[in-house]
């Protein structure tokens, strides 16, 4: 084929074929491999989990008792694509608490939410990590309703929202930790490849 011949097919091929640069194709790679169907699938077995705690001893002399049932909803997740990508997770929580003072028992009715920040990274060789930041008491939002003022008070003196926080977050790192988040918190990039050359 002659030299113009030749020009000709690599203009014909790059018209049909636009490309983009190393740059913007690795932009793409990664907000397509951390997509937000991806996140939110992963987090998808806390939705709807249930766990007790308590009872345990709270307020001065931990004379008072405090026990809770908790139940998660459906995690409602944002992507944020800056110069990082990062995610914020959102899980709502509803509590049934009571505060058991051996004399008399309070119930509090506690909802709110626990907030999970998540940024996508590279790393040697070739790998995509998810780091999820594991949720700290200061991480956990609620909401406790009482119905009378003694048991307002009484919730303040007993500390009920720092220990359904504190629980709460701790409950949830261990979760996030488990095999099922951790298998996707990781994409090897290069095995995945080496393993479609087989094919």
């Amino acid at each position: 084929m002659s030299e113009s011949g030749q020009r000709g097919a690599v203009e014909v091929a790059t018209a049909s074929t636009p490309y983009i640069s190393y740059e913007e194709f690795g932009r793409r790679f990664l907000e397509y491999a951390a997509s937000e169907a991806r996140i939110t699938g992963a987090f998808s077995q806390l939705t709807g989990a249930a766990f007790d705690f308590g009872p345990i001893g709270v307020g001065p002399g931990r004379l008072a008792k405090v026990s809770a049932q908790v139940q998660l909803g459906e995690p409602a997740l944002v992507r944020n694509l800056g110069e990082e990508i990062t995610f914020e997770l959102a899980i709502p929580l509803n509590v049934d608490l009571l505060l058991d003072l051996t004399v008399d028992r309070h119930r509090f009715a506690v909802d709110g939410a626990v907030h999970v920040h998540l940024t996508v990274r590279t790393a040697e060789p070739l790998r995509v990590i998810i780091d999820i930041a594991e949720p700290r008491p200061s991480d956990v939002r609620v909401n406790v309703a009482t119905a009378t003022r003694r048991g307002q008070l009484l919730r303040l003196l007993a500390s009920v929202d720092h220990e359904i926080r504190r629980f709460v977050a701790r409950y949830v790192a261990r979760e996030i930790r488990k095999p099922h988040i951790a298998a996707v918190r990781e994409i090897d990039v290069a095995t995945r490849l080496d393993a479609a050359w087989k094919v």
